[in-house]
């Protein structure tokens, strides 16, 4: 590709972010060019990974983290409402697609898997029986269930229950529509797609800089980790979705909406098992509560992950540091980050957040048979020989200005673009895949808002609540989830 023609779109990064800006704009522009650039020898290999991420299909149904208890005691579904309609809106694509040839067998990347909550505890009792009085008013909610009767809950993950002792408060919601998601398996068949369409993917292919250029394009300079061959691409558009390492190219970018950004990565391990025996006892996702100072990433959880077509547990995660902003990054990550503009917001990030350096040093500390007891706490009858772990992706927490604390460390995903609208990335973690739709979505119609309004009707037909709360309109909620459902095969 030469000066004289530049691609229409690039993007860095080969994660499922990438991949569905990619398939969606093959939807609503396909005479657009487009090349993808990838480190790594295969695209998903970071976070998108089903082995490197939870994989929940994040809907809000059992993570107690987007439903915090106010300093008054009430609760606000306002947060669980907004992202299970964001993970409705990623559903209505992937079923399009579907419909469309472009994604295979729904049961390569999607299958029914309920999502259910446990606590244990007088006081975390009450508070999972409050969620659920006010979530079950939701429509989006309406199918939850909720019991603290241990023949209930032994009946619907009997691991949570065999050799537990008597007289111990506990309480489960269950939403038997919840689904486990291969975030691998679909970036693959999106950008397999992609490519068949037209777009160039370049693996093995290392951005090193990015500079706008009078004509307004961006001169990406790039290289071949093989070989070390370097070469150069023109842009009309970027996006950065390249985990950690979208903050490292970002600033090299010089956009000033970068200012004052950082991130904070956290790695991660799981306990895995592929014992047969085991996992056909347990068929659910079940979530708890995080740790006193944990990430809200951190909370614990015991879920069934299919992959490849096989069935296999996971337990964690457990939370530890790494200066690394991508498992397969630099140990000088977290130095190279610091600019001026961001140096004070890191700063007070440290102050303010004394209980997270304490958790995360207590994590890094733990021994092998203390990790196994927080097994054993959801599971009494877990054995270490059927147990081993395995290294979660990194996940790079957003740091970022306040106007009152100075810097505050965020949990969530945001969107950084330049007023000009010609590139744009992605910082942040969870509930980031379950949700790429949306925010690809909001990507586009931040940086193409003139093209956006052509593209509406062709969203509409890919998308049909979109623009439209569900939550709001019982009858179209029921007919979105029941059309959904029977498209990816998996149950209502």
């Amino acid at each position: 590709m030469t000066a004289s023609s530049p691609v229409d779109v690039a993007l860095i990064g080969g994660g499922i972010m990438s991949a569905t800006l990619a398939s969606l704009i093959k939807q609503l522009q396909p005479d657009w060019t487009i090349e993808i650039f990838e480190r790594l020898g295969d695209v998903a290999e970071e976070s998108s990974n089903p082995w490197n991420n939870a994989g929940t299909g994040h809907a809000a149904l059992c993570e107690l983290n987007y439903m915090p208890e106010g300093k008054d005691g009430s609760l606000d579904p306002a947060k669980a409402i907004s992202i299970n309609e964001q993970f409705q809106l990623s559903r209505q694509f992937w079923s399009s697609l579907v419909a469309r040839g472009i994604l295979r067998d729904p049961s390569t990347f999607i299958n029914a898997t309920p999502h259910m909550t446990f606590v244990q505890g007088e006081k975390n009792v009450t508070y999972l029986r409050e969620r659920y009085n006010v979530l079950k008013q939701q429509p989006l909610f309406s199918d939850m269930e909720y019991s603290e009767d241990s023949r209930v809950i032994h009946k619907w993950a009997p691991l949570l229950m065999k050799k537990r002792l008597k007289g111990e408060p506990f309480a489960a919601t269950r939403v038997a529509s919840g689904t486990d998601v291969d975030f691998g398996a679909l970036t693959h068949q999106l950008i397999d797609a992609t490519t068949d369409a037209g777009a160039t993917l370049r693996l093995n292919t290392e951005v090193r800089a990015l500079k706008k250029q009078k004509d307004g394009t961006w001169l990406i300079r790039h290289r071949k980790l093989v070989g070390k061959t370097p070469g150069e691409t023109h842009a009309r558009f970027v996006f950065v979705g390249a985990g950690g390492w979208a903050l490292k190219l970002l600033q090299k970018s010089g956009i000033p909406e970068i200012k004052g950004y950082g991130v904070f990565p956290i790695s991660g391990q799981f306990l895995r098992t592929d014992n047969p025996k085991i996992v056909a006892e347990h068929q659910a996702k079940v979530y708890s509560q995080a740790a006193v100072g944990a990430p809200p990433m951190s909370v614990p959880h015991l879920d069934a992950r299919v992959v490849d077509g096989d069935t296999s547990l996971l337990f964690g995660p457990y939370a530890g540091f790494s200066p690394k902003f991508l498992k397969n990054g630099s140990i000088l990550d977290i130095v190279t980050q610091v600019r001026p503009s961001n140096l004070l917001p890191m700063l007070a990030v440290a102050k303010d957040n004394p209980s997270l350096i304490t958790y995360l040093v207590g994590e890094l500390l733990a021994s092998k048979s203390k990790k196994f007891r927080s097994l054993q706490d959801f599971m009494p009858t877990a054995k270490p020989e059927d147990w081993y772990l395995i290294t979660a992706g990194q996940r790079a927490q957003v740091m970022k200005k306040d106007a009152e604390k100075g810097g505050v460390l965020q949990f969530g995903t945001e969107v950084i673009a330049a007023e000009d609208g010609t590139i744009a990335g992605l910082l942040g973690a969870s509930p980031g895949a379950s949700t790429a739709v949306p925010i690809m979505l909001d990507v586009l119609k931040r940086c193409f808002p003139q093209e956006f309004s052509r593209w509406e009707p062709q969203i509409s037909s890919l998308i049909p609540s979109y623009g439209t709360m569900l939550n709001q309109n019982p009858a179209q909620a029921q007919a979105v989830l029941s059309k959904t459902a029977d498209a990816l095969a998996i149950s209502r």
